[in-house]
């Protein structure tokens, strides 16, 4: 995985070395990466608009025969991309209060009820071995959760930092509804704060995501979820290589 890590490494680097981009370019990637990111987080939940409805959507344009719910998903996503991009411009730290807020925006108008508040119900997760603690024990875990993040996260590389923080954020499911797009916003929120593009994971991997999030949650092995993340970061840099004009990734041979 070290290998692995020094590639991407050196593919941030390399794309360091283009900063400051161009305006146009920044603008362009940046329509992009909330219409995909918007797209595929949503689409993993079920949401059923497509990539082009999603567009639509965002431009503030009723698709016809989907539901207002998909609707607000779709613009409550783009607000949280906003308020995540704010949170690393201001190198605002991981925090209770930080992942209640953005959880709120990520069901506003969807659940007003449940938006930004821990569940109170035990839950479980269809189609997946592991069962999330009690709700009781929900306040004590997401402590437990941050003191690790805080006390231990600080040693690994970002990349993995980013996975497992993803991954015991979903292991705790703090939340009623909303936790995976909520968990794929904070590992986001964490790559960006270390210089990494926002990675993507698609609605075409589903399967494999899930299956690997379940063998960490398990085993406690995130081998597999980190190799995934990985594919995701390095695909990542390939839309600033074609908006820059390179014909292939700098660091390929």
């Amino acid at each position: 995985m070290s290998d692995r890590f020094s590639r991407l490494d050196r593919l941030k680097e390399q794309l360091d070395q283009y900063r400051p981009l161009p305006h146009a370019v920044v603008r362009n990637l940046h329509e992009s990466l909330v219409l995909q990111w918007t797209y595929h987080s949503n689409a993993i939940e079920g949401n059923t608009l497509t990539l082009k409805e999603t567009k639509v959507a965002l431009e503030g344009i009723t698709v016809g025969g989907k539901t207002l719910r998909e609707h607000f998903e779709v613009i409550n996503h783009r607000e949280a991309i906003w308020m995540v991009e704010d949170w690393v411009k201001q190198r605002e730290p991981l925090s209770e209060w930080l992942i209640k807020s953005l959880h709120q925006l990520v069901l506003k108008n969807v659940d007003d009820q449940n938006a930004g508040a821990y569940r109170q119900v035990n839950v479980m997760i269809s189609g997946a071995e592991h069962r999330p603690p009690e709700a009781y024990r929900v306040p004590q875990a997401m402590s437990d959760f941050l003191h690790w993040y805080h006390q231990e996260a600080g040693a690994l590389h970002p990349i993995e930092r980013a996975a497992r923080l993803h991954g015991e954020f979903v292991k705790v499911h703090p939340f009623v509804d909303g936790n995976g797009r909520t968990s794929r916003l904070l590992m986001n929120f964490e790559l960006m704060k270390a210089g990494f593009p926002a990675a993507l994971i698609k609605v075409e991997q589903r399967l494999a995501y899930y299956e690997a999030l379940d063998t960490a949650h398990c085993t406690g092995n995130y081998d597999l979820f980190v190799d995934l993340l990985c594919d995701s970061v390095e695909n990542s840099f390939e839309p600033y290589w074609w908006a820059l004009g390179i014909n292939r990734q700098p660091d390929s041979k």
